[in-house]
């Protein structure tokens, strides 16, 4: 059989196991849609919801939690004093990012004026005689006034409801898109579309509470959130490449991950995303059809592989950013980068079975 055979196999046995491209939109669709009551229903001065995830994207796999960011209301980040012009300052509180201090992707939120409330204003520190937001003392505060089950999950207040998990990520949101992803924008040629491009960065960023694990504030910072974009981005995918990236995290789940504790699985879906991203915008694959979806599945490991090796990972927006500092290096990078190869020189055949 030749390869294009397989890869139109591969395609339609994706299909069963995700999704048909009207099974996926009415899926996106429904969920819009309870996102959108859901913020009808409640107070002005209520957290507003956005699904984010796996099932935001449209996927429906049993191992898929539900992420919801809940966006604090009446506050939002400023990348200069200038933008506070723009607010009224007796309705809003304006928080000042401040990510010099930070590695890149981070950064501290100061309080200049000093004006908020409640849990917000519980979890602040002082610094240098500044008020600065606590990411860690922030996340603590919620997970204690939540229900008893809730653990603290990365950002998240994680919390089990019958046998699914919900993810519940609290944060800030800037109407602003942040300067340190600026060069993203210029990049953005063939992929995305201009349209998408300009309502992703219309739409500005969130910041989720957590610290990168080598900052000199990892208490304090703040790690800034692309996840309303990335949504976007996977909305704008055509069907193939979106499932090759279902692909791509069914191979890391059964093959990569296969047999390894929490501690040992030190790639996630994440990176996978991350890969599909660039391999996309980078063109390194010509046209993304049916026809050589096995093609697009295995570039991206390819580019993964590659990672592993440099152990360097590029966030997709901020490129500086590595998302393997801190956790993929030394001896757990090796023993990594040979389990990789391993499968790399058995060829993409190793994924077939999955399809």
């Amino acid at each position: 059989m030749t390869v294009q055979f397989l890869a139109e196999i591969a395609y339609h046995g994706m299909c069963h196991k995700i999704g048909t491209p009207e099974e996926v939109s009415n899926r996106r669709e429904m969920l819009d849609i309870r996102e959108f009551l859901n913020n009808q229903r409640g107070r002005k001065n209520e957290c507003k919801l956005m699904y984010s995830g796996s099932r935001k994207e449209g996927f429906q796999l049993k191992e898929s939690d539900i992420d919801i960011m809940q966006i604090i209301p009446r506050h939002r980040v400023i990348w200069d004093m200038s933008h506070s012009e723009l607010y009224n300052t007796q309705e809003q509180t304006l928080i000042l990012c401040n990510p010099s201090e930070s590695p890149l992707g981070f950064a501290l939120l100061w309080l200049p004026l000093e004006n908020t409330f409640g849990i917000v204003y519980s979890a602040c520190v002082r610094m240098n005689g500044e008020l600065y937001i606590s990411s860690s003392k922030f996340r603590e505060m919620k997970c204690a006034c939540a229900t008893p089950n809730s653990t603290i999950h990365g950002p998240c207040r994680s919390k089990c409801v019958g046998e699914m998990m919900y993810d519940y990520a609290h944060c800030f949101v800037s109407d602003f898109w942040p300067p340190p992803a600026s060069s993203w924008i210029n990049r953005c040629h063939a992929w995305p579309p201009l349209h998408v491009t300009d309502d992703i960065v219309r739409n500005g960023c969130h910041f989720v509470a957590i610290g990168h694990k080598v900052g000199n504030h990892a208490d304090i910072e703040w790690r800034i959130s692309f996840s309303q974009a990335e949504n976007k981005l996977v909305y704008s995918m055509n069907h193939t490449q979106f499932l090759t990236y279902g692909l791509l995290k069914f191979f890391l789940n059964e093959v990569i991950n296969a047999g390894l504790s929490d501690e040992e699985k030190l790639l996630c879906s994440y990176h996978m995303k991350t890969a599909i991203f660039w391999a996309i915008q980078q063109n390194m694959l010509p046209q993304w059809s049916p026809e050589n979806m096995l093609d697009g599945f295995w570039i991206c490991f390819k580019l993964v592989l590659k990672w592993v090796y440099e152990g360097v990972c590029p966030n997709f927006f901020i490129p500086q950013n590595n998302l393997f500092l801190s956790r993929i290096y030394g001896e757990n990078q090796r023993n990594l980068f040979r389990r990789l190869y391993h499968l790399y020189e058995k060829g993409f055949f190793c994924c077939y079975k999955f399809c």
